[in-house]
C-alpha cells in the first residue's frame, strides 16, 4: 500500500486503538508524550492528532514513530506500506489522485456554501411568513397560503438541518 492508500485505510482513532486507547466523547485521550496527563490533553482527530499541553502533533505515521520510537520507514512497513508499490505508482496516477481529491474538496466547498445560504434563506423566510400569519385572519384563503408555504419551508429546513446528505443533495437540485 502506498501512503495515500494507508491514510484511507486508517483513521486516527483506528490507530490510538491499536495502543490501547480509547478517546472519550470529546476525542481526548492521556497523552502518551509527556507525565502526567490525567484528564487527557491529546485531542484525535479523524486523520491527525494534538496534545494541547506538550505540543505533540501529527498524522499516524507520526504517531506510530512517536510511541515506537522508529523511523517513518518502520512506521510505513508496520502500516501495511510497501515500498516496491511506490515504484509502480506513476506521476500520472499520483497527479490524477490528487485533481480527484482537489475536486471533492471543491465539491464540497461549494455545497456547503450552498446548504448555509439555503439555510439562512428558509430562516428569513420563515420569519416573514410567522408575521403574515399573524396578520391574516385564521382560516382565510390567504391564511391558508402562509400556512402552506411555512410547511414547505419547514420540511425544507428539517431536511438541511438533520437531513441526510442525498436528501440534502436532491433539495439542491430542485432548488437550482
Amino acid at each position: 500500500m502506498t501512503v495515500e492508500e494507508i491514510k484511507d485505510t486508517y483513521s486516527m482513532r483506528d490507530i490510538v486503538a491499536r495502543y490501547g486507547y480509547q478517546p472519550n466523547r470529546g476525542g481526548f485521550i492521556s497523552c502518551p508524550f509527556h507525565q502526567g496527563d490525567r484528564q487527557g490533553s491529546l485531542k484525535v482527530y479523524n486523520r491527525d492528532f494534538h496534545c494541547h499541553a506538550c505540543g505533540a502533533n501529527g498524522d499516524i505515521f507520526s504517531f506510530v514513530q512517536m510511541m515506537d520510537n522508529v523511523g517513518f520507514k518502520e512506521a510505513f512497513i508496520e502500516l501495511g506500506g510497501d515500498y516496491g508499490s511506490i515504484d509502480k505508482v506513476s506521476l500520472s496516477q499520483i497527479l490524477m489522485r490528487k485533481r480527484e481529491r482537489e475536486a471533492t474538496r471543491r465539491h464540497e466547498e461549494a455545497f456547503n456554501a450552498w446548504k448555509k445560504r439555503k439555510l439562512i434563506e428558509v430562516c428569513r423566510s420563515l420569519r416573514m411568513y410567522d408575521e403574515l400569519e399573524m396578520i391574516f385572519e385564521p382560516l382565510s384563503d390567504e391564511w391558508g397560503v402562509v400556512i402552506n408555504k411555512k410547511q414547505v419551508l419547514v420540511e425544507d429546513y428539517s431536511i438541511l438541518v438533520s437531513g441526510n446528505r442525498e436528501e440534502q443533495e436532491e433539495l439542491r437540485s430542485l432548488n437550482e
